[in-house]
């Protein structure tokens, strides 16, 4: 098991400081990076007063894009049992 590694993240003009994994560290960068240009974006677009705003903002946003690949994996993994479950059929009509 290796050392935890001290890294400082930035975020919405405040430095995080973690002790973490090192394997997770490119992980953690680039979602800094994704959270702070998200924030710039919301900045530019809205009329924002606010930094807890903007972090509502991209948490929302965050959440909505995970909550859509789940719904998305969901339909793909039944599309696929139907289709296997139909070759399924064949192959047991075919083989009786």
């Amino acid at each position: 098991m290796s050392n935890p590694l001290k890294i400082k993240l930035s975020i919405a003009d405040r430095v995080y400081p973690l002790n973490i994994p090192p394997e997770q560290e490119e992980g953690l960068r680039k979602a800094s990076k994704k959270i702070e240009a998200m924030i710039k974006q919301f900045e530019n677009s809205y009329a924002v007063r606010d930094k807890q705003d903007v972090l509502a903002m991209c948490a929302l946003q965050f959440a909505t894009q995970v909550e859509q690949k789940n719904i998305d994996t969901q339909t793909d993994t039944q599309q696929v049992e139907e289709q296997l479950k139909a070759l399924n059929q064949l192959l047991q009509e075919h083989l009786s």
